[in-house]
């Protein structure tokens, strides 16, 4: 749901209201939808806000959003110009036939307000436009220009409402229109507008001390940072003082620059997250921000927001937690692999000076962390999920992949993190929560329906996380952890954020939230604010993000998914331009998914190809012989035929 039809339901003040919002806002008030009570605006009790959904039948209904509620039926006749997945309000008409029966009455949000098409010919020759989603035909048109005059295979962007086009973004062929047909399929923006860039440029580019009189100055402790070799924006800094077994993290005070309602906000409420592709990112904030006086880059002085706690050093448990603001200077910034030889020497070679006062803290901190996650995976889980790591080149094509694992020195930093996310999370009974609900008795259902398909059988277990762990402990037996992992992590809720705190299901964590990425994430920019209205004793700031609190975690909850999906979207369309140039070869291959929608996975150079099956006979994680049959480049889909199951001579070839 919308943040708007939330606030619609939970009522708000007009100047909380955002920019897109304004109209509809009006257009309720003409309507006599909307009432003001006791200062707040909500909708009139015989109105009610949801997403329009529409069956096979061509019948909508928008959901209950209480218990006491039923669903309404909105016949196809009573649906005006709404489309399926429409966020509308509707009004309660008679019943027909004993339902409840609604009546569409205003579109607030549209679920899709543009397409991304490209130009085609069937098999029969026959010119038509696609939706490069679905792969069904659409419409389009173009003023003074026939599209048929396009090269097949021309991509574009187009209007819903209208079918106009709106940008021509290239040609399939092209490897470097995928960045644009990921980002644009998910909303996500590369280039800033002008007032935000102008902003960010009227920053300060340092930091002077002397201007920050109420911080701490944390200045002389030696800080350090802890990154892959690639980063360029440094959100977090660590610091361990041994005699007081005292953690410090630090983390870039972005809510010092960005101001409420500023450009900068505003875009970066729109964003939401950095986007990552292999070659580039996407930042939330424009990167004077992101990559220069918010970073906590080494030898400079930076404004950081600390979370400092202080643990017992028998259990580890948190004997006081504080945050507040300081200025910090970071004395090297370590990357991941330099970490971990540390770790594995114990830092033998190091001999700066400077380093080895860094390394005095953090090795025996790392030995700390290393407590710290094994008293965790006594409560939360440790799920093995491989991250692929794409290499593209200066033409975006796919030079190579490599499966990343986590090491010592993410570990340490990791451990870090969630002391400070914890500890944050705790300052609230109502706020902006990090949410993991633990799985539907259903899932939990149909994953061990599932498992025993392969001879893994549970049996003795008292609650959800006990079966989690069985069932791993099952696997790891059986040598497919990683693969039973993935099945458990589908069986899970995702995470997500929300006002009231739920717990965290996988990490088993009573409280957690987001407090250590504002550079990257809007949810821990709030957070922040939240924290400093709570510090400042500022009751009128604190009243407007929690008046404001659930709109804004269904807000970045959307856009994280978002983001996400862009990700996986453009890592899709690299993996499938590779099995083009490899159709009618036949590989080696595991099943990962059965029935109707089985799939597999190649053994091949290049990791983490997924192919679509045909063929049946297979079952869960059977080794097969598949052979790359077709590949959509649009949709970024690959087709494969079963050609055997793998016998062990096979398995030798």
């Amino acid at each position: 749901m919308s943040p708007f039809a939330i606030q619609l339901i939970n009522g708000f003040i007009e100047s909380d209201l955002e920019q897109e919002d304004k109209n509809a806002f009006q257009a309720l008030q003409q309507l006599g939808a909307i009432e003001e009570v006791e200062g707040l605006w909500k909708l009139k009790s015989i109105y009610r806000v949801g997403r329009l959904y529409v069956n096979k039948e061509g019948r909508g209904f928008v959901e209950a959003q209480t218990e006491d509620q039923r669903d309404l039926v909105v016949e196809a006749d009573d649906m005006g110009s709404a489309n399926p997945g429409d966020d509308v309000v509707v009004k309660r008409i008679i019943a027909r036939r004993g339902r409840a029966s609604a009546k569409v009455q205003l579109v607030i949000r549209k679920a899709h307000v543009f397409q991304i098409v490209y130009t085609n010919r069937n098999a029969s020759n026959i010119f038509e436009i696609l939706n490069i989603k679905t792969g069904l035909p659409t419409h389009a048109v173009m003023e003074g220009m026939d599209l048929k005059a396009f090269k097949i295979g021309t991509v574009m962007k187009v209007d819903s409402q209208t079918d106009k086009v709106l940008e021509v973004f290239g040609h399939l062929a092209d490897p470097k229109v995928d960045e644009k047909i990921s980002l644009a399929l998910y909303n996500r923006a590369d280039a800033f507008e002008e007032d935000c860039l102008n902003q960010a440029k009227e920053v300060e580019s340092e930091v002077t001390a002397s201007q920050h009189p109420n911080r701490v100055d944390l200045s002389h402790l030696d800080f350090c940072t802890i990154d892959p070799v690639t980063a360029k924006d440094f959100d977090d800094a660590i610091y361990f003082d041994k005699k007081e077994f005292t953690l410090y993290v630090a983390i870039a005070d972005v809510s010092h620059y960005v101001d409420y309602f500023s450009p900068i906000d505003q875009e970066a409420k729109r964003r939401g997250f950095t986007t990552y592709f292999p070659h580039k990112s996407f930042p939330m904030l424009p990167r004077e921000l992101s990559e220069n006086i918010c970073s906590l880059k080494p030898h400079v002085d930076r404004l950081a927001f600390v979370a400092k706690i202080e643990l017992d050093e028998t259990t580890l448990l948190p004997l006081k937690e504080e945050f507040f603001e300081a200025i910090i200077h970071s004395k090297r910034r370590f990357n991941y692999d330099e970490i971990d030889v540390i770790i594995e020497t114990n830092g033998t070679h190091v001999e700066k000076e400077h380093e080895r006062r860094i390394l005095d803290y953090l090795l025996p901190l790392q030995k700390v962390t290393e407590r710290l996650r094994k008293k965790r995976l006594g409560q939360g889980f440790d799920f093995r999920s491989e991250e692929i790591k794409l290499t593209i080149d200066a033409n975006h094509e796919l030079l190579k992949t490599q499966i990343e694992t986590g090491t010592p020195s993410h570990s340490l930093i990791e451990e870090c993190m969630l002391l400070a996310n914890q500890a944050s999370a705790k300052r609230f009974e109502y706020g902006i929560f990090r949410v993991h609900l633990p799985p539907q008795l259903s899932k939990i259902e149909e994953l061990l329906e599932e498992l025993s398909a392969i001879g893994l059988f549970v049996s003795n277990y008292e609650d959800s996380p006990s079966l989690m762990r069985a069932i791993q402990k099952e696997a790891q037996e059986m040598g497919i952890a990683s693969e039973v992992d993935a099945m458990i992590i589908k069986s899970l809720k995702q995470a997500n954020y929300a006002a009231n705190n739920d717990g965290h299901f996988g990490l088993g964590f009573s409280h957690y939230s987001h407090f250590t990425s504002p550079i990257r994430r809007y949810s821990d920019l709030i957070l922040h604010r939240l924290i400093k209205s709570q510090l400042n004793d500022d009751k009128e700031q604190n009243e407007y993000l929690l008046r404001n609190i659930e709109p804004l975690c269904a807000r970045v909850s959307e856009l994280e998914r978002e983001s996400t999906k862009a990700e996986w979207d453009f890592r899709d369309r690299k993996l499938a331009r590779w099995a083009e140039k490899h159709i009618g070869e036949e590989f080696k291959a595991h099943v990962i998914e059965v029935d109707e929608n089985a799939k597999a996975v190649l053994e091949a150079e290049i990791k983490g190809v997924t192919v679509n099956l045909r063929g049946e006979n297979v079952m869960l994680f059977d080794n097969i012989i598949v052979r790359i049959d077709e590949v959509s480049i649009a949709m970024a889909k690959i087709q494969g035929e079963f050609v055997a199951k793998c016998e062990k001579e096979v398995m030798e070839l």
